[in-house]
């Protein structure tokens, strides 16, 4: 018989809505699995049993596709009277004063906040080991890291903490923990959620997102993200129709480009990932689409002009100077040289991939979606990334793992993972498929092709933390 975590969260609504499980029942069930489970997995820094048991209580009135499904927030958006630490010890302490529009969007579509799940400090790195929190790690097997910078969001999903989660995405951090702890996660296009009211939109290249098992869930979840707020820098094209609606729609013959050529130099796609790429070429082509192999849009001249804006990112959380010890080396590392970075370097490194970005949208408009791995590794272990004689060493290795997902963040493309493969020692391993601007819709349709062909992403598979 199903346990209520065996369900989907479109399952789980409908469950409510039939009135054969309350949200409290719900609610309760991935609690009281969170207090179990979760010290193994490291998925939440902050459980709220107290509020959101109240808010399933609260809920009355069924409706919308997510109704009583309870969606744990990343704690890097700001969730009102819950303590949000970046991450960061810098931040022990720290209350939310607002909601991101974000989290009430959420809370109006009917969906129950059960806690905020663990990110790597400022959401910089591409793993997530804090020392706010125990290391994210991918439920598949828990001495490997369950990446980042949405780990903890991941984590939560593929070990049955949740039934899908908000992450956000700046340079792969929904893209990299879906791949390694076997999940659909969705970039949406630039601009189509806001980052509002106080969080800034800076170069665009950071976004929410949904992660979840299924891409009907991932899609009603992006939903109800969706949304516009007033002063934000940038608005996505206009969607028809829901993209549920599109999860349920047949894409028709498309045109996939195709590449797996790293754009940092210096980057090694593994064996395994090439497979995992070669197999998702085959189904895409047995379903009757058009593979295409092309070079990588993009040279390694952007590498270095992305890792400009990177340093000056790190900067951007305010650090009181009694609070500087409390940085990560890491963290520390990247801070000293965005504030060594002149004003002018970084507008000129912002300039050279905008060029960068129109001269290789001239060339992926033409097809429909582009396939390319989406990191270069199976899942590394926990620790891997630090374990080397310095900052930088830890940040070429960081670089070279998630060497394909950031270009769709420069460019402000959407983009999914699919997880299509696993490995012979059964670790995930997922592909990325991205699209014209606007066009998560294609995604979506695409991916839900592809689910339906396979027979489910999980199959028979669970992880060892499931039952």
């Amino acid at each position: 018989m199903a346990q209520i975590h065996d369900l989907t969260a479109l399952e789980q609504a409908e469950a409510v809505r039939r009135g054969e499980l309350s949200p409290v029942e719900i609610a309760g069930h991935y609690l009281d699995r969170i207090e179990r489970i979760d010290p193994q997995v490291g998925a939440y820094v902050t459980v709220t049993r107290e509020s959101a048991l109240e808010q399933a209580r609260g809920l009355r009135d069924p409706r919308g596709p997510l109704y009583g499904v309870p969606i744990p927030v990343k704690d890097l958006n700001l969730v009102k009277d819950v303590p949000v630490m970046f991450g960061s010890a810098v931040y022990e302490g720290f209350v939310a004063p607002v909601d991101d529009t974000m989290v009430e969007r959420l809370r109006a579509a009917g969906t129950v906040m059960l806690g905020k799940t663990a990110t790597p400090e400022f959401g910089l790195p591409c793993y997530t080991e804090t020392a706010v929190s125990p290391p994210a790690r991918t439920p598949w097997d828990l001495s490997r890291s369950a990446g980042g910078s949405s780990g903890g969001a991941a984590a939560a999903v593929a070990a049955g903490l949740a039934p899908a989660a908000q992450g956000s995405d700046g340079a792969g951090s929904i893209r990299i923990p879906a791949s390694v702890c076997g999940l659909y996660g969705i970039k949406p296009t630039r601009g189509r959620i806001s980052w509002g009211p106080i969080i800034p939109d800076l170069a665009g290249m950071s976004t929410n997102g949904p992660i979840a098992r299924t891409v009907a869930d991932a899609a009603a979840l992006l939903d109800v993200m969706t949304h516009n707020a007033p002063g934000d820098l940038f608005l996505a094209p206009p969607q028809e129709g829901t993209f549920l609606e599109a999860a349920r729609r047949e894409p028709g013959r498309l045109r996939i480009a195709r590449y797996a050529r790293p754009v940092v130099p210096e980057a090694e796609v593994a064996p395994e990932v090439m497979a995992a790429y070669e197999e998702a070429s085959k189904t895409l082509a047995a379903l009757g689409h058009e593979i295409v192999d092309i070079h990588p849009p993009y040279t390694p001249d952007v590498v270095p002009q992305f890792v400009t804006l990177w340093f000056a990112f790190a900067c951007m959380h305010p650090v009181a100077p009694d609070r500087q010890d409390r940085l990560r080396p890491l963290t520390a590392w990247l801070r000293e040289r965005g504030f060594a970075t002149p004003a002018p370097t970084f507008l000129q490194a912002q300039s050279a991939l905008q060029l960068a970005t129109r001269l290789a949208l001239a060339v992926t408009n033409d097809y429909d979606a582009i396939l390319t791995p989406t990191v270069t590794e199976p899942p590394r272990p926990v620790g891997w990334f630090e374990d080397v004689p310095d900052p930088e060493e830890t940040f070429e290795r960081m670089k070279r793992f998630a060497a394909f997902p950031a270009i769709c963040n420069v460019s402000g493309q959407p983009a999914v993972n699919l997880p299509l493969h696993w490995s012979a020692d059964g670790l995930p391993i997922g592909v990325m498929l991205g699209a014209r601007v606007g066009e998560e819709a294609t995604l979506i349709s695409l991916s839900a092709q592809v689910e339906a062909a396979v027979g489910g992403f999980w199959g028979d598979r669970r992880p060892q933390v499931w039952d």
